[in-house]
């Protein structure tokens, strides 16, 4: 049984930091193209972040980037998603997701054969 849980996720005040962590288990985490996701309250999923099996090709939304950072300890099963200067359009619940398939489009949620529970990002003015 394949499970993504994510952790890190917490109230921070804006311009401070946090280190989301997604535990896989159940699958083969190097065979995997894992990315990170997140929703606002009244609004759609969007894509924050991607890195890929092989290569550790990252790739980031444009809110993201410069301040995000992706990476991946293949031997812990464990993705991280190091957040710093957040701002108060951060908070969401933040979602860890890995796609097995051979073709991989990181920005899109449907590329993703499997998703976490999510864990809440808070950012207080």
């Amino acid at each position: 049984q394949v499970q993504l849980v994510e952790s890190g996720g917490g109230l921070v005040q804006a311009g401070g930091s946090l280190r989301l962590s997604c535990a896989a288990s159940g699958l083969i985490l190097p065979n995997c193209d894992m990315g990170w996701f997140r929703q606002a309250p009244g609004k759609e999923r969007e894509f924050v972040a991607a890195i890929s099996r092989s290569l550790g090709l990252k790739y980031y939304s444009d809110s993201a980037k410069g301040r995000f950072t992706i990476s991946r300890d293949n031997a812990k099963s464990t993705v991280y998603l190091q957040m710093n200067s957040l701002k108060p359009e951060d908070a969401a619940v933040y979602y860890c997701a890995a796609n097995i398939a051979d073709e991989f489009r990181p920005r899109f949620e449907g590329e993703y054969d499997y998703w976490g529970q999510g864990t809440q990002v808070t950012v207080s003015s």
